[in-house]
Protein backbone atom coordinates (compact mmCIF):
# COMPACT_ATOMS: atom_id res chain seq x y z
CA UNK A 1 0.00 0.00 0.00
CA UNK A 2 1.26 3.57 -0.65
CA UNK A 3 1.96 5.98 2.25
CA UNK A 4 0.02 8.87 3.34
CA UNK A 5 2.69 10.94 2.11
CA UNK A 6 2.42 9.68 -1.38
CA UNK A 7 -1.42 9.30 -1.07
CA UNK A 8 -1.92 13.55 -0.22
CA UNK A 9 0.40 14.85 -3.42
CA UNK A 10 -2.54 17.47 -3.72
CA UNK A 11 -1.14 19.15 -0.35
CA UNK A 12 2.57 19.57 -1.82
CA UNK A 13 1.46 22.38 -3.76
CA UNK A 14 2.48 24.86 -6.34
CA UNK A 15 5.92 26.75 -6.79
CA UNK A 16 5.75 30.45 -5.99
CA UNK A 17 6.72 32.42 -8.97
CA UNK A 18 10.09 31.85 -9.09
CA UNK A 19 10.78 31.17 -5.47
CA UNK A 20 11.21 28.13 -3.52
CA UNK A 21 7.95 25.51 -3.27
CA UNK A 22 6.53 24.51 -0.08
CA UNK A 23 9.22 20.96 0.02
CA UNK A 24 12.05 23.55 0.14
CA UNK A 25 10.81 26.18 2.81
CA UNK A 26 10.26 23.11 5.09
CA UNK A 27 13.64 21.96 4.66
CA UNK A 28 15.06 25.39 5.22
CA UNK A 29 13.45 25.63 8.07
CA UNK A 30 14.09 21.81 9.31
CA UNK A 31 17.85 22.43 8.86
CA UNK A 32 18.00 25.80 10.53
CA UNK A 33 16.32 24.60 13.63
CA UNK A 34 18.63 21.54 13.41
CA UNK A 35 22.03 23.85 12.88
CA UNK A 36 21.30 26.28 15.85
CA UNK A 37 20.24 23.37 17.97
CA UNK A 38 17.01 24.30 18.69
CA UNK A 39 15.14 21.37 18.56
CA UNK A 40 14.36 18.91 20.86
CA UNK A 41 13.26 14.87 20.78
CA UNK A 42 11.90 13.45 18.50
CA UNK A 43 15.15 13.28 16.35
CA UNK A 44 15.28 13.88 13.77
CA UNK A 45 13.38 17.22 13.20
CA UNK A 46 12.58 16.41 9.52
CA UNK A 47 9.27 15.03 8.04
CA UNK A 48 7.49 16.38 11.12
CA UNK A 49 5.89 19.21 13.01
CA UNK A 50 9.52 19.53 14.72
CA UNK A 51 9.55 19.68 18.57
CA UNK A 52 11.60 22.99 19.57
CA UNK A 53 13.01 24.60 22.77
CA UNK A 54 10.71 27.28 24.13
CA UNK A 55 7.65 25.49 23.96
CA UNK A 56 6.14 26.48 27.27
CA UNK A 57 7.25 29.79 27.24
CA UNK A 58 4.76 29.68 24.33
CA UNK A 59 2.13 27.65 25.85
CA UNK A 60 2.54 30.55 28.82
CA UNK A 61 1.63 32.90 26.44
CA UNK A 62 -1.19 31.35 24.95
CA UNK A 63 -2.95 31.82 28.63
CA UNK A 64 -2.79 35.00 28.62
CA UNK A 65 -4.69 35.62 25.36
CA UNK A 66 -8.72 36.27 25.50
CA UNK A 67 -9.74 34.23 23.25
CA UNK A 68 -8.25 31.37 24.92
CA UNK A 69 -9.18 32.57 28.51
CA UNK A 70 -12.65 32.49 26.92
CA UNK A 71 -12.79 29.23 25.40
CA UNK A 72 -14.19 26.23 26.90
CA UNK A 73 -13.50 23.54 24.64
CA UNK A 74 -10.09 23.65 22.69
CA UNK A 75 -8.83 21.20 19.73
CA UNK A 76 -5.00 20.56 19.29
CA UNK A 77 -2.26 18.89 17.38
CA UNK A 78 -1.03 16.11 18.68
CA UNK A 79 2.52 16.77 17.93
CA UNK A 80 5.48 16.70 20.84
CA UNK A 81 5.73 20.92 20.71
CA UNK A 82 1.99 21.07 21.51
CA UNK A 83 2.26 19.13 24.47
CA UNK A 84 3.04 21.29 27.12
CA UNK A 85 -0.08 23.78 26.01
CA UNK A 86 -2.18 20.51 25.83
CA UNK A 87 -1.15 19.83 29.80
CA UNK A 88 -2.39 23.44 30.13
CA UNK A 89 -5.53 23.39 28.67
CA UNK A 90 -6.66 20.53 30.96
CA UNK A 91 -5.27 21.98 33.95
CA UNK A 92 -7.23 25.11 33.50
CA UNK A 93 -10.42 23.03 33.63
CA UNK A 94 -10.87 23.39 29.56
CA UNK A 95 -12.43 20.17 27.48
CA UNK A 96 -9.64 19.22 25.20
CA UNK A 97 -9.81 17.64 21.82
CA UNK A 98 -7.14 15.65 20.35
CA UNK A 99 -6.90 14.16 16.72
CA UNK A 100 -5.68 10.86 16.34
CA UNK A 101 -2.70 10.61 14.33
CA UNK A 102 -2.87 10.45 11.03
CA UNK A 103 -7.18 10.67 11.80
CA UNK A 104 -7.80 7.03 11.79
CA UNK A 105 -9.67 6.74 14.87
CA UNK A 106 -10.86 10.51 14.43
CA UNK A 107 -11.12 12.97 17.49
CA UNK A 108 -10.59 12.18 21.31
CA UNK A 109 -12.16 14.05 23.69
CA UNK A 110 -10.61 14.79 27.15
CA UNK A 111 -12.37 16.06 29.77
CA UNK A 112 -10.70 17.68 32.94
CA UNK A 113 -12.38 16.39 35.70
CA UNK A 114 -11.39 13.22 34.19
CA UNK A 115 -8.04 13.88 35.20
CA UNK A 116 -6.72 13.31 38.58
CA UNK A 117 -4.68 16.28 39.92
CA UNK A 118 -0.91 16.04 38.72
CA UNK A 119 -1.74 14.23 35.69
CA UNK A 120 -2.69 16.71 32.92
CA UNK A 121 1.02 16.46 30.87
CA UNK A 122 0.52 12.56 31.04
CA UNK A 123 -3.50 12.96 30.32
CA UNK A 124 -2.31 15.22 27.33
CA UNK A 125 0.35 13.07 25.40
CA UNK A 126 -0.30 10.60 22.80
CA UNK A 127 0.06 7.61 24.27
CA UNK A 128 -1.85 8.10 26.99
CA UNK A 129 -4.62 10.09 25.93
CA UNK A 130 -7.20 7.53 25.19
CA UNK A 131 -6.86 5.96 28.94
CA UNK A 132 -8.40 9.77 30.05
CA UNK A 133 -10.12 10.13 27.05
CA UNK A 134 -12.64 8.62 24.88
CA UNK A 135 -12.99 8.67 20.76
CA UNK A 136 -15.89 10.39 19.97
CA UNK A 137 -18.26 10.12 16.67
CA UNK A 138 -18.74 13.15 14.65
CA UNK A 139 -22.27 13.71 16.31
CA UNK A 140 -20.39 14.14 19.28
CA UNK A 141 -18.16 16.69 19.12
CA UNK A 142 -19.07 19.82 20.97
CA UNK A 143 -18.67 22.84 19.51
CA UNK A 144 -14.81 24.23 19.51
CA UNK A 145 -13.97 27.50 20.42
CA UNK A 146 -10.07 27.94 19.73
CA UNK A 147 -7.99 25.71 17.29
CA UNK A 148 -4.38 24.83 18.02
CA UNK A 149 -1.98 23.74 14.72
CA UNK A 150 1.63 22.91 14.57
CA UNK A 151 3.50 24.43 11.60
CA UNK A 152 6.94 23.47 10.42
CA UNK A 153 7.26 27.32 8.97
CA UNK A 154 4.81 30.69 9.07
CA UNK A 155 4.43 33.74 7.17
CA UNK A 156 3.79 37.10 9.23
CA UNK A 157 0.65 37.15 7.24
CA UNK A 158 -0.44 33.99 8.32
CA UNK A 159 0.53 30.99 5.88
CA UNK A 160 1.29 28.24 7.27
CA UNK A 161 3.32 24.89 6.43
CA UNK A 162 2.58 21.75 8.02
CA UNK A 163 4.91 18.77 7.90
CA UNK A 164 3.24 18.03 4.43
CA UNK A 165 0.28 15.79 4.75
CA UNK A 166 -2.87 17.83 5.15
CA UNK A 167 -4.32 17.19 8.53
CA UNK A 168 -4.78 19.99 9.92
CA UNK A 169 -5.99 21.35 6.93
CA UNK A 170 -8.65 18.80 6.90
CA UNK A 171 -9.26 18.55 10.57
CA UNK A 172 -10.36 21.87 10.07
CA UNK A 173 -12.50 21.57 7.02
CA UNK A 174 -14.44 18.76 8.75
CA UNK A 175 -15.47 20.32 11.87
CA UNK A 176 -16.58 23.45 9.33
CA UNK A 177 -18.46 20.64 7.23
CA UNK A 178 -20.01 19.03 10.92
CA UNK A 179 -21.28 23.17 11.73
CA UNK A 180 -18.65 24.53 13.79
CA UNK A 181 -18.26 27.90 13.17
CA UNK A 182 -15.25 29.73 12.05
CA UNK A 183 -13.05 30.45 15.14
CA UNK A 184 -9.67 31.53 15.43
CA UNK A 185 -6.73 29.48 14.56
CA UNK A 186 -3.30 29.76 16.54
CA UNK A 187 -0.16 28.20 16.24
CA UNK A 188 2.84 27.59 18.83
CA UNK A 189 6.00 27.55 16.99
CA UNK A 190 9.45 28.68 17.83
CA UNK A 191 10.29 32.30 16.35
CA UNK A 192 13.23 30.73 14.23
CA UNK A 193 9.72 28.85 12.37
CA UNK A 194 9.00 32.80 11.03
CA UNK A 195 9.84 32.93 7.37
CA UNK A 196 9.78 35.68 4.93
CA UNK A 197 9.31 33.41 1.51
CA UNK A 198 6.62 33.49 -0.24
CA UNK A 199 4.60 30.32 0.93
CA UNK A 200 2.54 29.11 -1.68
CA UNK A 201 -0.72 28.88 -1.07
CA UNK A 202 -3.79 26.57 -1.91
CA UNK A 203 -7.46 26.98 -1.81
CA UNK A 204 -8.28 24.72 0.88
CA UNK A 205 -4.65 25.65 3.07
CA UNK A 206 -5.48 26.69 6.63
CA UNK A 207 -4.34 30.22 7.21
CA UNK A 208 -3.67 31.08 10.68
CA UNK A 209 -4.79 34.19 13.28
CA UNK A 210 -2.35 34.49 15.26
CA UNK A 211 1.87 33.11 15.65
CA UNK A 212 2.63 32.33 19.42
CA UNK A 213 6.74 32.08 19.64
CA UNK A 214 8.57 31.75 22.62
CA UNK A 215 9.12 35.42 22.74
CA UNK A 216 5.47 36.24 22.44
CA UNK A 217 2.19 36.98 20.27
CA UNK A 218 1.88 38.29 16.81
CA UNK A 219 -1.70 38.83 15.19
CA UNK A 220 -1.74 38.19 11.76
CA UNK A 221 -4.86 39.83 10.55
CA UNK A 222 -4.38 37.60 7.76
CA UNK A 223 -6.08 38.23 4.62
CA UNK A 224 -6.48 34.55 3.60
CA UNK A 225 -10.09 32.83 3.93
CA UNK A 226 -10.12 29.27 6.03
CA UNK A 227 -11.48 26.71 4.02
CA UNK A 228 -15.31 26.03 4.48
CA UNK A 229 -15.47 22.49 4.02
CA UNK A 230 -14.14 19.08 2.44
CA UNK A 231 -12.87 19.52 -1.18
CA UNK A 232 -13.76 16.30 -2.54
CA UNK A 233 -12.55 16.74 -5.89
CA UNK A 234 -9.07 15.87 -3.85
CA UNK A 235 -10.03 13.31 -1.47
CA UNK A 236 -9.19 9.63 -3.12
CA UNK A 237 -10.80 6.52 -2.43
CA UNK A 238 -7.41 5.09 -0.62
CA UNK A 239 -7.38 8.19 1.14
CA UNK A 240 -11.16 7.58 2.84
CA UNK A 241 -9.63 4.23 3.49
CA UNK A 242 -6.83 5.33 5.27
CA UNK A 243 -8.29 8.40 7.61
CA UNK A 244 -12.14 6.34 7.89
CA UNK A 245 -13.33 9.57 9.19
CA UNK A 246 -13.52 10.73 6.14
CA UNK A 247 -16.25 8.03 5.27
CA UNK A 248 -18.04 8.72 8.41
CA UNK A 249 -18.29 12.38 7.33
CA UNK A 250 -19.87 11.08 4.36
CA UNK A 251 -22.71 9.34 5.81
CA UNK A 252 -23.15 12.03 8.67
CA UNK A 253 -23.83 14.18 5.62
CA UNK A 254 -25.88 11.81 3.44
CA UNK A 255 -28.13 11.01 6.74
CA UNK A 256 -28.78 15.02 6.90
Amino acid sequence: MKSPRALVSWVSGPEGDGGMDKSEIRHKVWGKLTDDKLGRFPFPLTNRIPNVKGAEKSAAHVRELEIYKRASVIKVNPDAPQLPLRASILKDGKVLLIPTPRLKDGFVMIRPEDVPEGEARKAASIKHMNAYGRVVPLSGIPRIDLIVVGSVAIHKDGRRLGKGEGYADREYAILREIGNPAVPVLTTIHSAQLVDDDIPRDSFDLAVDYIVTEEGVLETNTPYEKPAGIQWEHVTDEEKELMPILKELERHQSRE
